[in-house]
C-alpha cells in the first residue's frame, strides 16, 4: 500500500480531521457557488430567484445516477485499497468513468425530450415558466459534463486524495462568481445577459472543473489504458457496483422526486405561493452553509469505513463511525446555536424583498432546530455508503420523505395552516424520524455484511 493510502489510526480524531477539513473547505466553495447564484438572481428579479431555486433544487433528480455511481465508486475503490487490491481499484476507476459518461448522455437526452412535462409536474407558475425553462435546458445540456465531474471527485475521495476535488471546486466557484457577476449583472465591463448569464455561468464553471479533474486523473496515471478492464472482469465487478449504486440511485431518485412534490406543494399553496418559492430557495441556500461540515463528515465517514471494512476490521469501522457521528453532531449543534440570532439579517440579505424575507426566515428557524437530527442522518448515510449498505439508506430516506414529510406537508400546508410554515414543520418531523431510525440500524443491525471481503471470490474480483 502506498503512503497516500495509509492511515496510521483511522479511528483517531486526527485522521478524521485530516480528511474532513479539506472537504469542509470544498463544501464552503460549493456553498459560495449557490449563494452567488441566488444573490445575483435576487438582484435581477424575484421571479428569477424563484425559478432558479425551483430548477436548481429539483434538477438534482437528473443527477441521481451520477450520485449513485459515485457512491458505488467510493465503496468499491475504498474497500479495494483497504484490502490491498490496487489493480482492482484501478479497474473500478475506468469502469465508473465510462459508466458515468454513458449514463450522463442518456439522461441528458431524455430530459431534453421531456422538459415540458417536467415543468408541468412541478406546477410551475406561469410568470416564471420561461425563465425556469431556460435554466432547465442549460442544466440538461451540461449534464454529461457534470456526471464526469461528480464521479471523478468520488474517485479522488475514495483514494483519500481529498485536496484534488477541493481545488476543482475552487476553480468552479471562482469561474462561476466572475461569470455570474459579469454576464448576469454586467460587472467588470461584461455584457449583461440577466438570468441567461447566470445559467451560462454554471455551464462554464462546471466544464472548467471537469477539465481540471480529468487532467489530474491522466497526469497522475490514475486513469490509464490498464484502467479499462476486459469484459470478463467487468462482468464480475459490475454486480457489486450495481449492488451499492442501485439502492443509492433509488434513494436519490425518490428523495429528489420527493423534493419535486414538495416544491409542487409549495407552488400550489392557497396563499403567497411565489413568495414562498423564492423564500424556500433563499432559505435552502443559507441553510446549506450550516451543513458544510456535515457533508464533509458524511464523505469522511464513507472513506474511512470503506478502508476499514476492506481490511476486514469491523470493530475499527464501528469505532470510527461513532467518533465521526459524535464530532459532527456536536460541532453542528454549536454552529446552529451561534447562527440563530442572525437568521433575520441573513434572510434579508439574500432575499431583500420583504415578503420573501419573511418566508426565508420561517424556513430557517424550523430547519435550524432540526440540525442535530439532519446531521446525524447525513453522517450515518455516509457510514452506510462506505460499507456498501446503501439499501438501508434507500428504505429509511425514502420512508422519511414519502411516508412522513410529504403527507404531513400537504395536510399542514394546504388543509390546516394553509401556508408554507406547515411544510417546514413537516421537514422537521421527517428528519427526527429519519435520524432515529438510522441510528438504530447502525447500533443494532449487521450493516458490515454488505462490504466486499478481502479474499478473491466471485463477488470481489481481484484483477
Amino acid at each position: 500500500m502506498s503512503n497516500s493510502d495509509k492511515i496510521p489510526d483511522p479511528t483517531s480524531y486526527r485522521s478524521i480531521w485530516n480528511l474532513a477539513w479539506p472537504q469542509i473547505l470544498m463544501m464552503m466553495f460549493h456553498f459560495l457557488i449557490g449563494f452567488v447564484d441566488v444573490w445575483v438572481a435576487g438582484q435581477i428579479d424575484s421571479n428569477v430567484q424563484a425559478a432558479l431555486g425551483m430548477i436548481s433544487q429539483t434538477s438534482m433528480f437528473f443527477f441521481v445516477i451520477a450520485i449513485a455511481i459515485g457512491n458505488g465508486c467510493v465503496a468499491a475503490i475504498g474497500q479495494s485499497i483497504g484490502a490491498g487490491l490496487h489493480k482492482r481499484a484501478a479497474r473500478y476507476v475506468g469502469l465508473v468513468v465510462l459508466l458515468g459518461l454513458t449514463c450522463g448522455l442518456c439522461v441528458s437526452g431524455l430530459g431534453l425530450i421531456f422538459r415540458d412535462a417536467f415543468l408541468g409536474i412541478l406546477q410551475t407558475p406561469e410568470e416564471i415558466y420561461p425563465i425556469a425553462m431556460y435554466f432547465l435546458k442549460i442544466y440538461l445540456v451540461l449534464l454529461p459534463v457534470y456526471y464526469v465531474f461528480v464521479i471523478t471527485n468520488s474517485i479522488f475521495r475514495a483514494k483519500m486524495l481529498v485536496f484534488i476535488p477541493m481545488r476543482a471546486i475552487i476553480i468552479v466557484a471562482l469561474v462561476n462568481t466572475i461569470a455570474d457577476l459579469g454576464f448576469g449583472l454586467g460587472w467588470f465591463g461584461f455584457p449583461e445577459f440577466g438570468y441567461q448569464g447566470v445559467a451560462w455561468a454554471t455551464l462554464l464553471s462546471v466544464t472548467g472543473g471537469t477539465i481540471y479533474n480529468f487532467s489530474v486523473l491522466v497526469k497522475r496515471k490514475i486513469l490509464v489504458r490498464r484502467s479499462f478492464a476486459p469484459l470478463r472482469w467487468v462482468r464480475r465487478a459490475l454486480p457489486y457496483l450495481v449492488k451499492v449504486a442501485a439502492p443509492a440511485g433509488g434513494t436519490q431518485a425518490l428523495w429528489h422526486t420527493g423534493y419535486i412534490v414538495l416544491f409542487a406543494i409549495v407552488a400550489s399553496l392557497p396563499y403567497d405561493a411565489v413568495d414562498a418559492l423564492a423564500g424556500l430557495a433563499a432559505g435552502m441556500r443559507i441553510e446549506s452553509l450550516l451543513f458544510l461540515p456535515a457533508f464533509a463528515f458524511n464523505m469522511t465517514a464513507s472513506i474511512l469505513i470503506g478502508h476499514s471494512l476492506g481490511a476486514g476490521n469491523k470493530a475499527e469501522a464501528k469505532r470510527v463511525g461513532l467518533r465521526i457521528l459524535g464530532t459532527a453532531c456536536g460541532l453542528m449543534s454549536i454552529i446552529a446555536i451561534i447562527f440563530w440570532p442572525f437568521i433575520d439579517p441573513m434572510a434579508k440579505f439574500l432575499a431583500p424583498e420583504a415578503d420573501v424575507t419573511i418566508q426565508a426566515a420561517v424556513y430557517l428557524k424550523y430547519n435550524i432546530i432540526s440540525i442535530p437530527f439532519t446531521v446525524a442522518s447525513m453522517t450515518l448515510g455516509g457510514i452506510m455508503t462506505g460499507a456498501g449498505a446503501t439499501i438501508y439508506n434507500f428504505w429509511i430516506y425514502s420512508s422519511a420523505s414519502w411516508l412522513v414529510r410529504l403527507p404531513v406537508a400537504y395536510i399542514l400546508g394546504h388543509l390546516i395552516l394553509k401556508d408554507a410554515e406547515g411544510v417546514y414543520i413537516a421537514m422537521l418531523v421527517s428528519q427526527v424520524f429519519q435520524s432515529t431510525t438510522m441510528f438504530y440500524i447502525f447500533m443494532r443491525r449487521d450493516w458490515y455484511r454488505f462490504s466486499m471481503i478481502k479474499r478473491k471470490n466471485a463477488t470481489a474480483p481481484a484483477a
